[in-house]
């Protein structure tokens, strides 16, 4: 007996609705993210950017977590392994343990993770911060000079100043 076999088209997702505003940072942000945060276990990645609010800025600075292993098949009972910077630092986040699960689990609003288990190493560091170096005001053109003597308001005509020298110095 022969079958016929049909061929099927592979599916493919629609395309991305286009706007013609303005639209949030984070959904975009979220649409790249999620493919590498996902194979992490981490829903988004929101926990890695959240990591801060979740347990305090005194803990984020000496942790990272890396990432959530489920159980097959489950999505709670999970295991989350954390970077720890110190390991003198090691034994205060284990004290913490429970407040930090107890915070996580509030966090995805179930008890996703069950325990956490500590990996010692360098933390990333974090970006250095832009400095601008102190610049002197350029010298506007006379006729632009002209132009801001006939604006009325002061804090507006400052502005203005302040723009137009900005233009002149990166021109």
């Amino acid at each position: 007996m022969l079958c016929a076999m049909t061929k099927t088209k592979a599916t493919t997702p629609p395309p991305p609705q286009r706007r013609n505003s303005m639209v949030p940072v984070g959904d975009p942000v979220g649409r790249l993210t999620r493919p590498v945060f996902g194979r992490h276990g981490f829903a988004g990645g929101a926990l890695v950017m959240d990591w801060p609010v979740i347990v305090g800025s005194a803990l984020a600075a000496y942790t990272l977590p890396q990432r959530i292993q489920f159980p097959p098949g489950e999505r709670s009972g999970g295991v989350l392994h954390v970077k720890v910077a110190s390991s003198a630092f090691a034994p205060q986040i284990v004290h913490l343990e429970p407040l930090i699960l107890e915070r996580i689990n509030g966090y995805f609003g179930w008890k996703a993770v069950d325990r956490l288990r500590l990996h010692h190493g360098p933390l990333p560091r974090p970006l250095p911060r832009r400095q601008t170096a102190p610049t002197t005001p350029a010298e506007l053109p006379e006729s632009t000079k002209a132009a801001l003597e006939k604006v009325s308001d002061l804090e507006l005509r400052e502005i203005l100043m302040r723009i137009g020298q900005r233009i002149a110095r990166n021109s």
